[in-house]
């Protein structure tokens, strides 16, 4: 049995956004389009994925539907969707329809997809201020096509909207902390992506394709239900690994090599994200095993910072003090690790942030930080911790013997009340739980 959000909470989602909307100084209204299908060629799509946004307040999964939240209506929250149609559902799958929106999705009415300009026309009236996702700029052009109709329009009274804000800040601020029933999700995706790395942790062999591996991983998520990665996935063996999003996944496997994979789940929405790196022939060769024992270290003391109240650029610099020392240690940074931390030479090889909110997006809305005010953790939000060190085949300033190598070591945490939960523990982590792993058959 999947796991689900009650139409109970999607329902509390609206209503907190129609305080806020009825709160406003001035009257305002919320218009949420859903996503569209993307054309992959000609007559074919690509598989249809729901607008996060939208999905957030109404569990709706289909394409060609609009929601509108009008706190001064009558009936203030309004669907707008395909119809039932027989013909096109033979074709295409079947529609909620209508006439079962109400009940299924608890909104106080639905109308057909093409009846909404009718509609919306007369809720636009008089409403001073109109919020829409503004990167959803044919929407808000076509809101505002309408709006020009109204300042036109020869009937007495008729009043177009004066503003157009945007909806995004406040349903990505609420998005940031998630609820008991998302968790579990999460904790759904992350279980199904944790067994797909260990699956191909034991799959990887000289000899084999990078695209196999990826298969491997994608077998085990439908398998369970996931519908899909949560992205593109990355199997990067060798030097590819220091490309942070290779998704060619088309070399051979080499003996002597170490991979990473960088893969995750989507489940009823929701995304896992994982990374782990590994050997190839299932030995870390000396070199290795150090590089990769820096890394690891530098997100055991990143997840050491990780409490309510603390934020996300202290882990970040917690981990970027392990790796400074760590290079300084094998002589790839050369001086003193104060220096090198005040001058950042770090970045040179750790060259990405050190982790990103998770959620309906893998990388999920939500401030970092407002203006100087950094944001705060809290119990409820999710976040991954990725450190890595990327050392190219061209760094020719670098000793032959650690270049073209890769590592990133990536979990997926919840922080609670007292710190945090590792949801993705359970995937062979340390040195002797990996060369153990795939070891064992």
């Amino acid at each position: 049995m999947s796991l689900t959000i009650p139409q109970s909470e999607f329902a509390e989602r609206r209503a907190r956004l129609l305080k806020r909307l009825a709160a406003e100084t001035h009257s305002a209204i919320a218009i949420v389009p859903s996503a569209e299908l993307t054309t992959r060629s000609r007559d074919t799509e690509f598989p249809f994925r729901q607008d996060s946004d939208f999905f957030y307040l109404t569990g709706f999964n289909e394409p060609g539907a609009v929601l509108v939240l009008a706190p001064d209506s009558e009936m203030p929250v309004q669907l707008y969707c395909q119809p039932s149609d027989p013909h096109q559902e033979v074709w295409h799958g079947r529609r909620l329809g209508v006439a079962l929106a109400v009940a299924e999705l608890g909104v106080d009415v639905a109308h057909a997809i093409d009846e909404l300009d009718d509609h919306l026309l007369p809720l636009l009236d008089g409403v001073h201020t109109v919020l829409i996702d503004h990167e959803k700029t044919e929407w808000l052009a076509h809101v505002q096509d309408l709006s020009a109709e109204l300042r036109q329009s020869k009937k007495k009274g008729q009043q177009a909207p004066r503003a157009y804000a945007d909806l995004s800040p406040w349903l990505h601020e609420w998005r940031l902390q998630k609820s008991p029933a998302e968790l579990d999700i999460m904790r759904e995706a992350a279980r199904i992506t944790v067994a797909a790395h260990k699956r191909a942790m034991r799959f990887a062999a000289p000899g084999r394709y990078e695209y196999q591996v990826a298969a491997e991983l994608h077998h085990e998520f439908a398998f369970h239900g996931a519908s899909a990665p949560a992205y593109g996935t990355i199997c990067g063996s060798g030097d590819n690994a220091c490309i942070l999003h290779y998704t060619e996944n088309q070399d051979q496997l080499r003996d002597g090599d170490l991979l990473l994979i960088d893969a995750g789940a989507e489940y009823q929405g929701y995304a896992a994200d994982i990374t782990r790196t590994f050997p190839v022939n299932g030995k870390f060769s000396a070199t290795q095993r150090q590089l990769y024992e820096v890394v690891l270290r530098a997100q055991e003391a990143a997840f050491a910072t990780l409490k309510p109240g603390s934020h996300l650029p202290r882990a970040q610099q917690a981990a970027a003090k392990e790796i400074t020392k760590g290079l300084v240690e094998l002589g790839i940074l050369q001086g003193e690790v104060t220096a090198h931390m005040e001058q950042g030479s770090y970045r040179r090889f750790f060259i990405h942030g050190l982790g990103h909110w998770l959620g309906l997006d893998v990388h999920d809305v939500g401030d970092y930080q407002k203006g100087e005010q950094l944001t705060a953790l809290k119990p409820g939000m999710v976040l991954t911790v990725e450190p890595g060190i990327y050392i190219p085949a061209d760094a020719d300033d670098v000793e032959d013997k650690w270049r073209g190598m890769g590592i990133r070591i990536e979990d997926d945490v919840i922080i609670t009340e007292s710190g945090y939960e590792n949801m993705t523990a359970d995937v062979p982590k340390t040195v002797a739980e990996i060369e153990a792993w795939m070891q064992t058959n």
